[in-house]
């Protein structure tokens, strides 16, 4: 990875649907993790979880600005959730009252983000540090 480009992963979980749920984010530049985070959220589904993966990667970059002043091109934001990438993209509506809180939070945030942001859809596979710290957050809560 180029070290002046910027790729977040950010991923969600409930064990059981609703369930005991988590949420993490990885920041990574060419240099390396220069963020991981994860939080547990109580009772919530396993969409709320991912939402709140990616609010939170959200507002720590808005809090954290000074990363991007050596940035070149968009930053890739990956998520393993299809439906929660495609509903912050606007290619799917969000129909459910409290993702459209959630969805809205994000949209709100990503105008404080003065660089692009691409949300890319990829398999858990290619997901699996964030998936890691979300199960390491609920095996510690649980």
């Amino acid at each position: 990875m180029n070290k002046n480009k910027i790729a977040i992963y950010s991923d969600g979980g409930a064990r059981g649907n609703p369930g005991p749920a988590a949420c993490a984010f990885i920041v990574k530049t060419g240099e390396g993790i220069i963020q991981k985070s994860s939080k547990f959220l109580g009772e919530a589904t396993n969409n709320v979880a991912e939402y709140s993966g990616a609010t939170e990667a959200l507002k720590w970059l808005s809090e954290n600005s000074s990363v991007l002043k050596d940035i070149s091109g968009p930053i890739e934001f990956y998520m393993d959730s299809e439906l929660v990438v495609k509903q912050i993209i606007g290619d799917y509506k969000v129909k459910n009252i409290k993702l459209g809180v959630l969805n809205s939070e994000v949209l709100t945030l990503l105008r404080k983000i003065p660089t692009k942001i691409l949300f890319i859809n990829v398999p858990r596979s290619k997901n699996e540090t964030a998936d890691l710290l979300v199960n390491l957050e609920l095996d510690k809560n649980v």
